[in-house]
């Protein structure tokens, strides 16, 4: 309050200053019109006395009037000096109230009037100066023409009334003034601070905000826009002046105009032209707001983000090195899965010919089975590396059927009893809990089991293997399946079980000198349990053992589906004509080889070209077709096979036989119009079977070769 009066008083010397060239000529004309009905002298004096209140109000009042502070003696001079001019002019209407006739009575009562109504202006500036200026002589003129002379007997109540209703106007004016005043300073502060708050956060936000009409020209921008694109503000608003960079100017105006007409909020990406020479790109939102009834405006939010581009390209760029990474390595497992297994075909089938061999016996035969072993040992590691590589690229779908896994864990252990006999070790099975059927791939969790134990029965040299399986129930109708394998073995230290489930690890390198192995075998079941959704781990203690585990959450099954009796290969039931296409010579003897004690009449191609050949003069109970051949591959001669006229060679089974076994390469072959697929190095068995599955139920090529007739 304190702080309003002292405004108020200050804000009333300077507006008393800047009236004062008003003032001055009114004075003169009062006086002189006065001179009409008063002595001139008297009219001269007061004229005299009012210029002298003036010039003491002038000095007291300068300083505010050049917005200066002013101290409270200059305060209070100047409002002395406003009584004292009001109590002038009321002196004056006093003396033509008395002395100056009727007609000095009636100017008598306008010029007090002027005089209590102009303290109404005071009074927007200053209560006080009401007070002083305005309230105080008001009441004088009411005394005075209560208590002073009366020479015109006029009857004194209706003029007092008249006079006192309008100084009762003249306050309620003054009372409505001071409130207006009040809020109006309310409402200005509030604006300064809100505007202020708002500046700071024009003036200090690297976001760049701009309102635009809807003819296109600026209405706002924010000084952000300096530092962002190094232009001076006041360019932004040249309507001739562009920024925009010359591929996004063909696009931007035709997107910014469907925002106006659509009305819909749109976000833009699109790039400017620094003051520097340089492209950045920039996020823009554009929104049309209303402005009260007038004509919307388009408001653009725009910020830098060049940072961000850069980061897009190079995460894109990483993303295709990263690709190309992957194709060079699927490329390379391809080639070299192929190359590997090609020769382990020859490898592998004809020791494995010769091991069977009643010929061979002592050394040779000994020497034989090592060679086989040896082989069929690179084999297993040909095949981890690429399982490896498929539950890395996550290219492994999984099995869900019904398995006793107390049966799996018994099938496993028999596979290896023989070994465990052989080193003179212990091998039992337990199985506890609430047993039952369980619903998964079995296979993948007997291959898991089967690595456990080989590695158990690998490092155990006394004792023994257990194999326990424990089951119980989980909520949902699901049942818990915990398997672990205890050997007493050599047992490692706990640091060396944090990394035994890492890829190409083993305790030390010792143990892969002394026992072999790749380190692939655990990575792989670890891969294949969290694939399955479980937990897989180990404990084990220098000297003590190992017990490695594994647990799965698995749908209970109402009843077990039995799997048809693999041991004995089928055998095709009738004489068959085959096609074998193949351009190695090696692996065309090994065909011959595991085919020989067979009633099957064989006939040979070492391309594409002459299979195809082949296929137009000779029908074939079958065709075994290799992929990978020079003149034609096996993929565009099974394409060409199927294309040629007649129903005898388009419905020819063609069995792919090739070193190419991974997931895509075997689609590719069925999607060439191959009916089945054999991997190298070919089992004897697998060969038989597919053998005898693709010619069950079908005439011999003759037979069909009549009935198309």
């Amino acid at each position: 309050m304190h702080r309003f009066l002292d405004d108020g008083l200050d804000e009333l010397a300077a507006r008393s200053v800047q009236g004062l060239p008003l003032r001055i000529p009114i004075t003169m004309a009062v006086a002189g019109l006065s001179a009409a009905m008063l002595p001139w002298r008297t009219c001269l004096a007061w004229l005299c006395i009012q210029f002298l209140s003036e010039a003491l109000s002038w000095a007291a009042s300068r300083r505010q009037a050049r917005g200066e502070a002013a101290g409270p003696v200059r305060r209070i001079l100047h409002l002395v000096t406003v009584a004292s001019g009001c109590t002038i002019w009321m002196v004056l209407g006093g003396l033509l109230w008395v002395g100056g006739g009727p007609e000095g009575a009636v100017s008598a009562a306008i010029l007090w009037l002027s005089v209590i109504f102009f303290t109404q202006t005071n009074a927007y500036q200053s209560p006080m100066g009401f007070v002083v200026g305005g309230a105080l002589p008001g009441a004088g003129m009411l005394i005075w023409v209560v208590v002073g002379p009366n020479p015109l007997h006029m009857p004194i109540l209706p003029v007092f009334g008249l006079f006192a209703v309008a100084l009762g106007f003249a306050c309620d004016g003054v009372f409505r003034a001071l409130a207006a005043r009040r809020q109006f300073d309310h409402a200005q502060a509030q604006l300064k601070t809100s505007d202020a708050q708002y500046r700071v956060l024009a003036d200090n936000i690297t976001d760049v905000i701009a309102l635009n009409a809807m003819e296109g020209h600026r209405v706002y921008i924010s000084p952000s826009v300096g530092p962002a694109l190094g232009y001076p503000i006041d360019k932004f608003f040249d309507a001739n002046f562009s920024f925009v960079h010359p591929d996004d100017a063909v696009w931007l105006p035709q997107a910014i105009s469907d925002i106006k007409d659509s009305g819909r909020p749109s976000t833009l990406e699109y790039r400017l032209i620094h003051s520097q020479g340089h492209a950045i790109w920039m996020e823009g939102n554009f929104s049309l707001i209303d402005t009260d009834g007038g004509e919307p405006l388009l408001m653009s939010v725009s910020r830098n983000i060049t940072g961000r581009k850069a980061m897009e390209t190079e995460l894109v760029d990483a993303r295709r090195r990263a690709e190309a990474a992957a194709a060079a390595k699927a490329d390379f497992l391809a080639n070299m899965t192929h190359e590997l297994r090609t020769p382990l075909n020859a490898i592998i089938g004809f020791s494995g010919v010769l091991k069977g061999s009643a010929r061979l016996d002592g050394e040779d035969a000994r020497h034989v089975g090592l060679i086989h072993e040896a082989s069929g040992t690179l084999l297993d590691l040909v095949n981890s590396v690429l399982d490896f590589s498929k539950l890395d690229a996550g290219a492994v779908s999984l099995e869900a059927r019904p398995f006793d896994p107390a049966a799996a864990a018994r099938a496993v252990t028999g596979l290896l009893s023989e070994q465990a006999q052989a080193k003179g070790l212990s091998l039992t099975v337990t199985a506890e809990g609430r047993l039952g059927p369980l619903v998964g791939d079995s296979a993948r969790l007997r291959q898991v089991l089967l690595n456990f134990l080989s590695n158990a029965l690998k490092f155990t040299a006394s004792g023994g293997v257990t194999v326990r399986v424990l089951q119980d129930e989980a909520p949902g109708l699901q049942g818990r399946l915990r398997v672990e394998v205890t050997d007493t073995g050599i047992g490692v230290t706990p640091a060396q079980v944090e990394h035994l489930f890492d890829r190409f690890t083993q305790a030390d390198a010792s143990v892969s000198r002394e026992y072999g192995g790749t380190g692939l075998g655990l990575a792989i079941c670890k891969r294949t349990i969290e694939l399955m959704g479980g937990e897989i781990g180990a404990d084990s203690r220098p000297g003590e053992g190992s017990t490695f585990w594994f647990e799965l959450t698995l749908p209970r099954a109402e009843a077990l589906i039995e799997d048809a009796d693999a041991s004995e290969p089928d055998v095709p039931d009738r004489a068959l004509r085959l096609l074998l296409v193949e351009d190695v010579a090696v692996n065309r003897e090994l065909i011959l080889t595991l085919l020989r004690p067979f009633d099957i009449e064989i006939e040979t191609a070492e391309n594409g070209v002459q299979a195809v050949e082949a296929m137009t003069t000779r029908a074939y109970d079958l065709v075994l077709m290799d992929v990978q051949m020079p003149v034609m591959d096996g993929l565009t001669a099974t394409r060409a096979i199927r294309a040629l006229d007649g129903d005898t060679a388009r419905a020819t089974p063609i069995i792919a036989m090739t070193a190419n076994v991974l997931p895509e390469q075997v689609a590719k072959c069925l999607e060439a119009g191959m009916d089945d697929h054999l991997g190298k190095p070919i089992s004897p068995q697998a060969l038989l079977t597919a053998l005898s599955r693709w010619s069950a139920g079908r005439n011999s090529p003759e037979a069909e070769q009549a009935a198309s007739a």
